[in-house]
């Protein structure tokens, strides 16, 4: 009997309750983790954004965007989709970049 068939056998052993929440649960957690990607993706991008504009490398953006977001109490997500979304860079790197480019300067 082939791996399939035996997937198959067991799950006609459980009763229709037992299938539905097992099929809600990995709805949810399918939900969660596209979610979960979706983010990254942005992220990535608006790390890519960052690198070009300021001539840094892909871990100093990120340190950068992750910074702004925590000095504006916002989410990286959200920040990093306003990075990707607008022609300029967002208000919310200002004090930011103004304490990156000092520290960089020594």
């Amino acid at each position: 009997m082939s791996t399939e068939t035996d997937g198959a056998a067991r799950l006609v052993a459980f009763e229709p309750s037992t299938l539905l929440r097992e099929l809600q649960r990995l709805r949810a957690e399918n939900s969660q983790l596209a979610q979960a990607l979706e983010s990254r993706i942005v992220i990535e991008q608006a790390k890519g954004v960052l690198a070009e504009r300021y001539g840094l490398s892909l871990e100093a953006s990120f340190e950068l965007l992750r910074h702004a977001a925590r000095s504006n109490r916002m989410n990286i997500h959200m920040l990093a989709a306003k990075v990707i979304s607008e022609s300029e860079t967002p208000g919310e790197f200002g004090r930011a970049l103004r304490m990156w480019t000092s520290l960089r300067a020594h």
